[in-house]
């Protein structure tokens, strides 16, 4: 019995050893990827992003008028602008003015637990690779949290002003609502546009039913405005303790 048993856990490691041997085999394969368009947010050119220890390649999509929420990663982080331009910060201090231009071909290397955020007035594609496992920790005031809200949230009423499919008009022109994000800083929607182009933008440029923009909400950033009320409302209340 107790041969049997052994010869089966020989068994079962020659087979994971030769699936290992085939994946890694598989992933040294050469490998040419010529920029295209993406149908969806993200797409993973190599390796699996979170994986622990394993080197991984992806595309980020940013649609025009997309605003990056301040956020941080657990590994460092290599960024290549592959299309487009993008707007791009790193320091606690949520604003425009820090944005630095970064067109194609543009790098950044962004080491692990620095707070970053930026924006890309028109459609752009950015390149990340580092090692897994990457996740995104995103600010809400004085926390942190790994996941968005979103328009699929069992709190979305609570969260959002609009709903998925209500149509709006913005300083980009007139849509329809696809998907919601809330940062716990930055509330944004992903808009279809009635010309069929996709696009973001904030809550806070949206006007209402009776035509009037909504005001921001006390903890949320208006960043399209360039005030950073937000930001300076958290310092004061420190400041004053």
């Amino acid at each position: 019995m107790k041969k049997k048993i052994v010869d089966k856990l020989i068994r079962v490691s020659i087979v994971a050893a030769a699936l290992v041997i085939a994946v890694n085999a598989m992933q040294a394969q050469p490998r040419l990827i010529p920029i295209r368009p993406m149908t969806g947010d993200v797409e993973v050119i190599y390796g699996d992003p979170d994986k622990a220890g394993e080197l991984f390649v992806i595309r980020i999509r940013e649609l025009a008028g997309g605003i990056i929420p301040p956020h941080r990663h657990d590994t460092d982080e290599h960024i290549t602008v592959v299309q487009g331009t993008l707007y791009f910060a790193i320091g606690d201090k949520f604003e425009r003015s820090a944005l630095r231009e970064l067109k194609t071909g543009s790098y950044a290397f962004i080491p692990k637990g620095s707070i970053m955020f930026g924006y890309t007035p028109d459609h752009a594609v950015v390149q990340v690779h580092g090692m897994g496992p990457f996740r995104v920790n995103w600010r809400s005031g004085d926390r942190w949290h790994y996941d968005l809200t979103t328009l699929d949230s069992p709190n979305a009423s609570e969260v959002f002003r609009f709903k998925r499919g209500d149509h709006v008009s913005t300083p980009r022109g007139k849509g329809r609502i696809k998907q919601g994000y809330d940062s716990g800083e930055i509330v944004g929607y992903d808009i279809e546009g009635d010309d069929g182009t996709l696009f973001m933008a904030e809550e806070c440029e949206i006007p209402g039913a009776d035509g009037r923009r909504i005001e921001t909400r006390p903890d949320r950033q208006c960043f399209t405005g360039g005030t950073g009320s937000a930001q300076n409302k958290r310092e004061d209340k420190h400041k004053r303790h």
